[in-house]
């Protein structure tokens, strides 16, 4: 199998690009990272499709090809890639729309609440399943946490089964 070099030249670039692309903070230049990148990626499957030739249909041939037919795997492979590629763009600008709504900034920020969550301390009584009512007497964290789980949802269903 030869390999198109302008086809893989062509293909890192666009991946390459997209992923820098991606890296950014504007939103904008995140989907044209996310476009690039696609198409890259379909170039890629195009080259690992082999040489160009006949159509794939049973009694078809070609006069250019003759007995030599494409390979139908890339071809539904980068069909496919498109139409993930074309969501995941529909998707981010909807995001965008929505973020140019609430604000014009194009800027994405790092969120205040996740950097909260990311510091803090690893011990039990920093879980979020630790309230001030863990216990109900005190009003103090207790290491148990909530009572939450199975035995505090089936012990109405049972008080249900015993009065039948």
């Amino acid at each position: 199998m030869e390999a198109n070099l302008f086809l893989l030249i062509g293909s890192g670039v666009l991946v390459a690009t997209g992923v820098y692309l991606m890296l950014d903070r504007a939103l904008t230049r995140m989907i044209m990272g996310v476009l690039l990148l696609g198409n890259g990626a379909n170039l890629l499957l195009l080259q690992s499709g082999g040489q160009a030739g006949s159509p794939p249909i049973i009694g078809r041939m070609s006069t250019l090809f003759g007995e030599r037919t494409a390979d139908p795997l890339a071809q539904a492979m980068i069909l496919t890639a498109i139409v993930i590629s074309m969501a995941m763009v529909a998707f981010m600008l909807a995001l965008a729309y929505r973020q140019y709504r609430y604000r014009t900034d194009d800027i994405i920020e790092r969120d205040e609440e996740d950097r909260a969550i990311a510091a803090r301390p690893k011990t039990p009584a920093a879980a979020p399943d630790h309230d001030a009512s863990d216990d109900p007497e005190t009003g103090r964290m207790s290491s148990e946490g909530d009572a939450f789980g199975p035995r505090s949802f089936e012990d109405p269903v049972k008080e249900a089964d015993d009065d039948e």
